[in-house]
């Protein structure tokens, strides 16, 4: 799929088996026709932020080219996290598994419900850091570069190691 543009995903879990759940949701947007996972990073676990007691997130970032438009990877993502278990609960609560666009090439895009470039992305240290770890250069679409410096948010604890069957698509960048 060259030349088509590139997005990157968040992912996190905290119920279940967290990491198989990254997997499971990775897998199924790899098979996904238009899309195609290039890039995953390593699995770190977070602390829970958000005000609500629950167990700690495992998380990591997919870097994926697609072949549809970002209304359809929205789409798609939100029944990825259906199929996978969740539900509408608490916001910033516990759940099996989500799915965020954080960046979808250079498109900008605001509406009440849905905005891209990931509006708390830069403040959250468990997107920001395996981010950078698959796309070290990444920036907004306005040109500004993501770095750590604003990441006090959802503080990481520790690595977790690759996403099972995804291992060889993570950049060795450590």
């Amino acid at each position: 799929m060259t030349g088509v543009p590139r997005a990157f995903i968040g992912l996190g879990s905290n119920l279940g088996d967290r990491v198989a759940t990254l997997a499971a949701a990775l897998a199924a947007l790899d098979v996904e026709p238009g899309v195609s996972v290039v890039g995953v990073s390593s699995v770190y676990e977070s602390e829970p932020w958000g005000g609500v007691d629950q167990p700690a997130y495992a998380n990591a970032v997919a870097e994926i080219e697609v072949g549809i438009d970002v209304r359809a990877l929205l789409a798609l993502c939100k029944r990825i996290e259906r199929v996978l278990g969740r539900e509408d609960g608490v916001r910033f609560g516990p759940r099996p598994i989500d799915l965020d666009i954080l960046l979808f090439g250079d498109e900008t895009i605001e509406e009440p419900e849905f905005v891209v470039p990931h509006p708390r992305m830069l403040e959250r240290e468990f997107v920001v850091v395996p981010l950078l770890e698959i796309a070290p250069g990444v920036a907004l679409p306005d040109g500004i570069p993501v770095t750590r410096k604003r990441a006090i948010e959802g503080r990481i604890m520790r690595r977790l190691g690759p996403v099972p069957g995804f291992g060889d698509a993570r950049a060795e960048r450590l």
